[in-house]
């Protein structure tokens, strides 16, 4: 498969501070990519550099076979780009955002309206078109945001975050949006403190953490690292939870004295939790909810990181 982005031994140091210390990465065409990393790990200046507005250090970084230090202007053809804040006109309302892009971008005055059109359907802005955009709701900015990156139809969009701040049913909405994109063969890379979004979006998802890529793979990869299933027992009293905890040996059973709860991991779900299960009721133990934990994002981000902060 073709590589639209090829990252090589990047580094970038703002003063004696060292932002980046050597990511390698590669982005398939066609596909979307997931950059995730505590707080200042270097998300945003990774996407800065690749869309040729912050340059680098050392290294080799390619955009569509385009190298972004000699052919800045060739990258810039082929990208677009929506940052953490949305970067529309609020004065204009959106159906004038999306025909100015278009003219910047040197369409003719009759393919920008088509073009814009399009978008204000396709990202259901055709009812609020003609109103200001500062009128617009949050997810309706960063719907309006995205669009404007599209004018150009480019083969390779940066989104930096772009749900940050929507709602639920907002950020569900730029999901599918985002999902139809990649049907339509654009190739993503997107930052987020989601895990959930990059669990639901991504083909594949790279952690990059102290300047380095400290983990990659699918989804189901990197949960797979992180180790087995977990049985969650809890019980409603201290006294039965001080027996459960002598009863069960297993190794690895982290226990929650504040929640009285038992969390103990698992190979073989079903096996492995009736054992469990029977050796308590031989006991007299009674466990009061039982719940199955599988590996998360989380759990990996907390693994790889050790910080909770995304």
């Amino acid at each position: 498969m073709k590589q639209s982005i090829k990252v090589t031994n990047l580094h970038k140091s703002y003063g004696k501070v060292k932002v980046l210390k050597g990511v390698n990465f590669k982005v398939e065409k066609g596909t979307i990519l997931a950059l995730l990393g505590p707080n200042g790990a270097g998300k945003t200046t990774t996407v800065r550099i690749l869309s040729t507005l912050l340059s680098y250090d050392k290294g080799k970084v390619q955009v569509n076979g385009f190298d972004v230090k000699q052919d800045a202007d060739k990258v810039r053809s082929v990208i677009g780009l929506t940052g953490q804040a949305a970067a529309v006109d609020e004065l204009l309302t959106g159906r004038e955002n999306l025909v100015m892009m278009g003219r910047l971008y040197r369409l003719t005055s009759a393919s920008a309206k088509q073009r814009a059109e399009e978008l204000l359907k396709d990202f259901d802005l055709v009812d609020a078109a003609d109103r200001p955009a500062k009128t617009y709701s949050g997810g309706m900015r960063r719907r309006l945001d995205l669009a404007v990156s599209l004018i150009a139809a480019p083969p390779l969009i940066f989104l930096d975050e772009p749900t940050t701040g929507l709602d639920p049913r907002s950020r569900k909405a730029m999901w599918k949006i985002i999902e139809n994109l990649v049907k339509e063969g654009t190739t993503i890379l997107l930052t987020t403190q989601y895990l959930e979004e990059a669990d639901q979006l991504a083909d594949n998802i790279i952690v990059i953490d102290g300047g380095k890529v400290i983990a990659e793979g699918t989804a189901k990869q990197l949960k797979s690292k992180i180790g087995k299933d977990r049985l969650e027992l809890g019980f409603a009293s201290n006294k039965v939870f001080q027996q459960a905890k002598k009863a069960i040996k297993n190794q690895g059973v982290d226990t929650n004295d504040k929640e009285l709860l038992l969390s103990i991991p698992v190979k073989n779900s079903s096996r492995d939790v009736r054992d469990i299960l029977d050796k308590l009721e031989k006991e007299k133990i009674t466990v009061d909810n039982i719940a199955i934990h599988k590996p998360t994002l989380d759990d990996v981000f907390l693994s790889v990181t050790g910080k909770e902060d995304k």
